[in-house]
């Protein structure tokens, strides 16, 4: 049956061997035995259910929580060949019908429900008609209540299991549990002596980073800006400030959708649509209102506020590079988080047991936050997983370039206004007080005859604030749990004002970003959007954003060869193949590509690609002129110049005086002294029209260099 599975892998999801704890758990549901899967989001549960289900006679009927990650997975599997469909409350009774009856008729392979279908016992009984062969249970985590999504009528699975006249396997999958969330899914969904396979909770290809004491707008505005070509989800913890920011994004020009509870039912299914279509690139949605979502492509999730817990932080945090490529994971800490979290616990949980829970687990949570060692190692050890020692080298605790900057004296002048202020009010009254300003409740209260009044007149309130929430992050200040949080120093603060200590503040180094070639994959990209627009199936179902990479490297060349890139199926091959392979021969023949054999695996004419900036700079080399290039290349004159500019900035031994003409070197010199080397077109205009681009790029270039 192994042989079987690997066959029926490579056939249809493309792929010759299986992931780490794929193949058991595969083995063990052939078998007919329970089997409980604990993976990390993105490490291919769904297969380890799937594949059993094409070889089982009957159909596999699956539990999925999330109507839109049940429509993901079966427009995935319709797309590769494989007939399943899902029943859920988006459908109208006639289509539930006839899908029912194609199932009886084994028309489909996989079913995909919602729980809250079981509490139905007519839906059930029409259910025990079908010759079902495994139940899968999908985020079984849900049917504890002490898992961060609990789920009452994942209570009535069980009970449905029993009802069959012939017990089928039950398998059941979660990427999020611990010990006491494990116990309680082998227990509540009556697993018979299941076979459990923890493959361990470590996504390597996701960047972890924890960011205390910013303006989280500016964080995201500049985050945002510096990543536009990439696509991304902002979580945040209430409907209002979803709003805000989305409204904020929008108005800066980004592509932005949002993805709350107060929305309409069409509204969430248009913006979910348009960010799974690749639409907008970016999704600005609550934490607790969940959105379910399989998108392979996400290269980046930011937490706007800390999640109530670190299951449900690793779970969201968990959508970013599904696809293995690497994604980012960034969290933006203030301590009002936790009060805010605190306060929803108040607002929505009556249990006493189950209060004294969560606050714990938000205590957790905040202690990710404050941490200092590797966070990789914190979350892992948080779910039991002892195998990571000290190290990853890819969270921002192990990757920290930052340096100190003394801020002793700024941070003695904001314990001094506090204290002054008799530790009553909160950092935004206090932020005035230290810029002097003439705020109608600062002079009201006489706090402009203060000594502290104005004293960091220098800075902006902003700034001020920035610092201030340094200085809460690292305990120097303490915030009271109230509906306006009030300022009280800590022993740390008072040592500090004695003189006893001194505080610093990390910044970022100022560092330049290195810009790879990836011409061929927004080549493949916008192919890949046509026929997603064509075949009303989103992008990354077609391939996901780590098969057009592996394309662009290795450049198959015919359909032997195209066959052999992961993620690339039979099924597939058929529909897509001839017209990415046409996509890649033009590339070829456009960028002047030298064909060569390239090793065992990719042996079909493969090709070793050369930059295009590089052939223009090898043309340059063999003594043609720019123009000629441009002419024999197809280019914009423009574009080969930057060519050259690019091939120079790299690194490569191109002397850019050539391109100054003697009699301009002066003028061109003096303007660029006089102007600065910011921008080229006030330097351009204050030249003679004789003088061209490419004379001041040079110029620009021999003085600093300058990335244009």
């Amino acid at each position: 049956m192994l042989a079987k599975a690997r066959e029926l892998l490579k056939k249809y999801y493309g792929y010759s061997e299986f992931r780490i704890g794929q193949e058991k758990s595969i083995v063990n549901i052939l078998n007919n035995r329970d089997t409980f899967v604990l993976m990390p989001t993105g490490a291919g549960k769904s297969i380890c259910y799937q594949i059993p289900a094409l070889i089982f006679e009957g159909i596999t009927l699956v539990i999925s929580p999330l109507i839109s990650l049940m429509k993901d997975q079966v427009d995935s599997l319709n797309e590769m060949g494989i007939k399943a469909t899902f029943i859920n409350s988006t459908l109208s009774n006639i289509e539930v019908e006839d899908r029912i009856l194609k199932a009886t008729y084994g028309q489909y392979k996989l079913l995909y429900v919602a729980p809250e279908r079981l509490e139905s016992e007519m839906f059930c009984q029409v259910l025990r008609s079908l010759d079902i062969s495994q139940v899968a249970v999908d985020e079984a985590h849900c049917v504890s209540q002490w898992g961060h999504d609990f789920r009452p009528s994942y209570r009535q699975i069980s009970k449905f299991i029993r009802s069959l006249h012939k017990r089928p396997v039950v398998s059941a999958f979660t990427a999020t549990a611990t010990e006491e969330v494990k116990e309680d899914i082998v227990k509540l969904l009556e697993l018979r002596n299941p076979k459990v396979y923890v493959t361990g909770f470590n996504r390597e290809n996701l960047y972890l980073s924890v960011i205390k004491g910013v303006d989280k707008r500016d964080f995201i505005l500049e985050y945002l800006e510096n990543n536009k070509d990439k696509v991304g989800i902002i979580y945040a913890a209430t409907r209002r400030e979803v709003d805000s920011i989305h409204d904020l994004l929008s108005k800066k020009g980004f592509q932005v959708g949002k993805y709350h509870a107060g929305l309409s039912e069409t509204e969430r299914n248009a913006s979910q649509d348009a960010f799974l279509y690749d639409d907008i690139s970016v999704m600005v949605a609550t934490n607790a209102f969940g959105m379910g979502i399989d998108k392979s492509n996400v290269r980046y999730v930011i937490h706007y506020n800390m999640p109530k817990n670190m299951e449900a932080y690793y779970q969201e945090a968990g959508r970013a590079g599904r696809d293995g490529e690497p994604s980012e994971c960034i969290l933006l800490f203030g301590e009002q988080d936790v009060i805010l979290q605190k306060y929803l616990v108040e607002q929505n949980i009556v249990s006493a047991e189950r209060k004294i829970s969560e606050y714990r687990r938000i205590q957790q949570m905040a202690d990710y936050c404050h941490t200092e060692r590797c966070l990789r190692s914190y979350i892992l050890n948080y779910f039991g997983d002892q195998s990571f020692e000290e190290s990853c080298n890819n969270c921002s605790t192990c990757k920290d370039d930052r340096v100190l900057e003394d801020i002793t004296i700024e941070a003695q002048k904001i314990f001094s206004c506090i204290a002054r202020m008799n530790q009553r009010f909160g950092s935004t009254l206090v932020a005035f007080v230290l810029k002097g300003s003439k705020n109608k409740k600062v002079l009201d209260l006489n706090f402009h005859n203060l000594s502290t009044y104005g004293i960091m007149k220098q800075y902006s309130e902003k700034e001020i604030k920035n610092m201030i929430n340094v200085l809460i992050a690292e305990k120097y200040l303490n915030l009271t749990e109230s509906e306006y949080p009030v300022l009280r120093l800590t022993g740390k603060a008072l040592s500090v004002l004695k003189g006893e200590e001194k505080v610093f503040k990390k910044v970022h180094k100022k560092v330049q970003k290195k810009t790879a070639d990836d011409s061929l994959f927004q080549v493949l990209k916008s192919l890949r959007k046509t026929i997603s627009e064509r075949e009303k199936v989103p992008p990354y179902i077609i391939f996901p954003d780590s098969t057009l990479r592996e394309i662009s490297e290795y450049l198959p060349q015919n359909e032997a060869s195209l066959l052999k890139i992961k993620g690339v199926g039979e099924s597939k091959l058929k529909r897509y193949g001839e017209e990415f392979l046409n996509a890649i021969k033009a590339y070829i023949l456009e960028n002047r590509i030298v064909i060569e054999k390239q090793g065992k695996d990719y042996e079909e004419n493969e090709a070793e690609k050369i930059p295009s900036h590089i052939v223009s700079l090898n043309m340059y080399r063999e003594g043609k002129e720019l123009e000629d290039i441009s002419k024999e290349r197809g280019l914009k004159i423009t574009t080969v110049q930057d060519h050259i500019i690019k091939a120079f900035l790299e690194g490569d031994d191109v002397n850019l005086e050539n391109f100054i003409p003697e009699q301009h070197k002066k003028i061109i010199y003096e303007a660029i002294n006089k102007i600065g080397a910011g921008k080229l077109r006030p330097i351009k205009d204050a030249l003679p029209e004789e003088v061209d681009y490419m004379s001041i790029k040079a110029a620009l270039c021999t003085i600093k260099k300058v990335n244009w």
